[in-house]
């Protein structure tokens, strides 16, 4: 035969088996071990120091604004029984409809939580006896979604809620309102970047109900509205009727409602805001904290300004709310628009006004569980993004009343109502606007080595660092690394300093303390070499042993570093 055939073992057969192997004629090279590949999976982030910083931060200031209004801590698992978590979430476009679940060993199903709000109903339903009601509570952590994943949209991310359980009346949604605007100043957003639009589910439910609109499609038909920001009116009609067609050719099959009810609808969601016929009967507090509203020749184009001009009238929600009575008077609606007005009284009397808290009937929340008035918080700052275009972050929290969700394990009504705060998206909107700090916290003061002899007694003055609150860490790596390679991990670590002690040091009871923040700077102004190492001396002290940690604070206090 022509070319190298190759050799062939047989192995006996077994009964009913017969196998044919071939190898090669030359012995198999041992192949070296296929690598795993580190991927991140798609919908979630990784997180370095800046971040984490600027997180807990924010954190920390939404904690303190929380604990001021009264709300005490909560902590609830990560984990829930599916069935107490139930089945309210806006986008069930994935096969666990839009939560991450696993059976246990004893076939009972667990879910990731993907809210603050069903944990707390849990539990609130498990402790009742011994909670004082109104019971008022906050809680933060990571919720998790199992949606698909795209530019802002993530799998986990941060909320930070407050609730109060057991409030049947409007002031405690009031509240939740005033909670939000302070806490948006809180975190640096003057007043007029922000609002917190207010409606009320039961006056949709109204519109639903006298329109005759089938139960089977009024969840249809809150979601299409709920994407309105996002799609705009044509964008929202079309999912209220049969069918909307996105740029890409995919189609979304819509409520199928009849022209008639989307017409009401739309009428009630795109009612413009109403201005006092002039602001010679407002207070002067009414006057700084109202937003105001423009309508140009086209009665349909209306602006909305955070402060006064040429031809704007301040906004009043109460005559929003009468304009809505005039369209909207059915016995259902009606009450929603009296829960609504009661909002509005109550935020004026906190010295509430239009800018802060509005009366929106375009706000709807995705979420099933809500029965009665709803807010969202939105963003009204404006940036470009990398193509110069504008962009508008939108809303970065919300929340409304639930009645229902405790009540579904006690059997008996259980008022309730809450803000939630959508940490990593609000975080998202400040650090691009440049109101979170983008840098990562200073690092640890660096205590250098010299060769394996000198690590204890450099651990000695790491630990002398420690004792006295200093941030500190002795150089781990190889001790044989010279110090400008030391030097170069403090530079990479963000160190402020770097303290050396060398042989000659040692022996005169000294240390030398680099300013490495001094340094940087006189470094960059340096020219040629002989100037470079002359500035880096100035930058350079040396102080007896136990003056250490005494000049060690006095440096860290120069630069502003705790």
């Amino acid at each position: 035969m022509a070319g190298t055939s190759p050799a062939m073992t047989v192995l006996m057969p077994r009964p009913n088996d017969f196998r044919l192997i071939c190898k090669p004629a030359m012995a198999d090279k041992s192949k070296k071990p296929n690598k795993l590949k580190a991927r991140l999976p798609r919908g979630l982030a990784d997180r370095g120091p800046a971040e984490i910083a600027a997180t807990r931060d924010m954190v920390e200031k939404i904690r303190a604004q929380f604990e001021r209004y009264g709300f005490e801590p909560l902590e609830t698992p990560a984990i829930e029984y599916t069935d107490a978590l139930g089945k309210f979430l806006p986008d069930q476009d994935r096969p666990n409809e839009g939560v991450f679940s696993f059976q246990d060993d004893d076939e009972q199903w667990l879910s990731l939580r993907y809210d603050l709000t069903a944990p707390l109903a849990r539990y609130v339903a498990e402790n009742y006896q011994t909670l004082a009601l109104p019971y008022r509570s906050y809680r933060f952590g990571y919720v998790y979604r199992n949606e698909k994943p795209g530019p802002g949209r993530f799998r986990q991310f941060m909320q930070f809620d407050a609730d109060t359980v057991g409030a049947p009346t409007m002031a405690a949604d009031a509240e939740m309102c005033m909670l939000a605007a302070d806490t948006m100043e809180a975190l640096g957003v003057p007043r007029g970047s922000y609002v917190v639009k207010v409606n009320n589910r039961k006056l949709l439910d109204g519109v639903m109900n006298a329109t005759d609109i089938p139960e089977n499609k009024r969840l249809t038909a809150l979601r299409a509205l709920d994407k309105y920001d996002r799609l705009g009116p044509g964008g929202v009609r079309a999912l209220l009727g049969k069918e909307r067609k996105d740029e890409s050719g995919d189609i979304t099959s819509g409520a199928n409602l009849e022209e008639s009810q989307i017409d009401r609808l739309m009428m009630l969601f795109e009612s413009a805001p109403q201005p006092n016929a002039s602001d010679g009967n407002l207070s002067e507090w009414q006057k700084q904290d109202s937003a105001f509203v423009y309508r140009e020749y086209n009665p349909d184009i209306v602006k909305i300004f955070s402060e006064p001009g040429p031809g704007r009238l301040p906004i009043s929600n109460h005559q929003t709310i009468g304009l809505l009575r005039s369209w909207f008077n059915a016995p259902e609606e009606a009450a929603a628009l009296d829960e609504l007005e009661q909002i509005a009284d109550f935020s004026e009397a906190g010295k509430y006004g239009s800018k802060r808290i509005r009366i929106d009937p375009s706000v709807v929340r995705g979420l099933e569980y809500y029965t009665g008035p709803v807010f969202e918080v939105e963003l009204l700052l404006e940036t470009k993004d990398d193509k110069d275009r504008p962009v508008r972050f939108g809303s970065v929290g919300g929340g409304g009343r639930y009645d229902g969700l405790v009540s579904r394990f006690m059997g008996q009504p259980v008022p309730a109502t809450g803000f939630s705060i959508g940490v990593s998206r609000l975080q998202a909107a400040l650090s691009h606007l440049g109101k979170v700090a983008s840098k990562p916290p200073a690092g640890p003061v660096l205590v250098t080595v010299f060769g394996a002899d000198s690590v204890a007694g450099a651990q000695k003055l790491t630990t002398l660092l420690r004792s006295a609150n200093i941030r500190a860490e002795i150089y781990l790596g190889n001790p044989k690394h010279g110090i400008g390679q030391q030097l170069k991990y403090a530079d990479r670590r963000a160190s402020p300093c770097a303290v050396i002690q060398g042989p000659d040091e040692k022996a005169r009871g000294e240390v030398l303390i680099r300013d490495l923040i001094a340094g940087a700077a006189l470094g960059g102004d340096a020219k040629e070499r002989d100037e470079y190492l002359k500035q880096q001396a100035q930058a350079q002290a040396a102080v007896k042993d136990a003056d250490l940690v005494a000049e060690v604070r006095k440096l860290l206090a120069r630069h502003n570093l705790k």
